[in-house]
């Protein structure tokens, strides 16, 4: 076996020559969409660089939703939740029509939000959905830090009051909420979650800080030379089952700019490396996930991430 494989460049073995992790699909219990990468902002840690600029995945159309959907109904397949993240989702012209369909449907609907003028102007249509869904929208509102300059070091300056204002009008129209952070700057997670509890008692907002799905406080992403590889003895030795990994319950869909069919990638945060597309359909998808990834490693094995509400 060579053994000078370069970190996470061989899908069956690492670079010391041990066999690598996988995951297998056992069901599909969340599929999330990926509405396009255009943001109105250009956080500095965004997972999939979102930003006004990058369009690298286009918005995904009502029509190329539904086709999921229809499979997912074809095949009957175990799925309770849809996703929708992005970039930010309420830039998407067809997102409330997207919305519509998915409740209609009977799926439980989780959308990602920076919660900021993009979606405010989106009121009518949102109040609509809420008036005859409300039980099964939540939307999940980016919130990296309690403190405002740390959000805003972040998200941008002029980024939080937005952000406030936009959960505040969720709370307040009754909506479900979760909130977003992140442990980027090394609190333990009893302050974090202190942090925000006085911050929703402050404004009002009707939220446990203490609820790990109400607040979901995400791993940071790491790299480099020190970032351990998994191999196939890394889930007893770390007493991790690996049915516990995003992979192994969701899938999410992206439409690559100057694609004409949507594909069906392993994982929410590896939209663009093409190792993780999985073809065209959601049967196709289902297959075995090499984690030859950093990604895989810091994110969802070591710190314990995963973007679904789903059990």
């Amino acid at each position: 076996m060579d053994t000078q494989l370069e970190k996470f460049s061989n899908p069956l073995f690492t670079a010391t020559g041990c066999p690598r992790a996988s995951v297998q699909l056992k069901q599909l219990k969340t599929l999330w969409f990926n509405t396009g990468t255009l943001c109105n902002l250009a956080c500095s840690h965004c997972y999939i660089e979102s930003s006004p600029t990058n369009n690298r995945l286009e918005f995904i159309r009502v029509s190329q939703v539904q086709q999921f959907l229809d499979e997912i109904q074809l095949h009957n397949l175990a799925t309770q939740e849809i996703g929708l993240t992005g970039g930010e989702p309420f830039f998407n012209p067809d997102i409330i029509a997207i919305m519509g369909l998915i409740l209609r449907r009977g799926f439980r609907l989780l959308v990602l939000t920076n919660a900021m003028r993009p979606m405010l102007k989106r009121q009518t249509g949102l109040l609509a959905l809420q008036k005859r869904y409300g039980e099964r929208l939540t939307l999940r509102v980016s919130m990296d830090h309690f403190d405002k300059q740390l959000h805003q070091q972040e998200r941008g300056p002029k980024s939080w009051q937005p952000m406030v204002d936009g959960l505040c009008w969720l709370s307040q129209q009754g909506f479900n909420i979760d909130i977003a952070g992140r442990r980027i700057w090394g609190e333990d997670e009893q302050q974090l979650r202190e942090g925000y509890a006085a911050l929703f008692k402050q404004h009002g907002i009707q939220l446990d800080a203490f609820d790990k799905k109400a607040l979901v406080l995400f791993p940071e992403i790491t790299a480099g030379p020190n970032l351990p590889e998994i191999t196939e003895d890394c889930w007893q030795i770390l007493n991790i089952d690996p049915d516990a990994m995003m992979c192994a319950s969701s899938r999410m869909v992206v439409v690559r700019n100057g694609d004409p069919q949507p594909a069906v990638m392993a994982c929410t945060l590896l939209a663009y490396d093409q190792q993780f597309n999985l073809g065209r359909s959601l049967l196709e998808a289902q297959q075995t996930v090499s984690l030859n990834h950093p990604h895989c490693a810091s994110f969802c094995v070591l710190g314990g991430g995963s973007c679904s509400v789903a059990d």
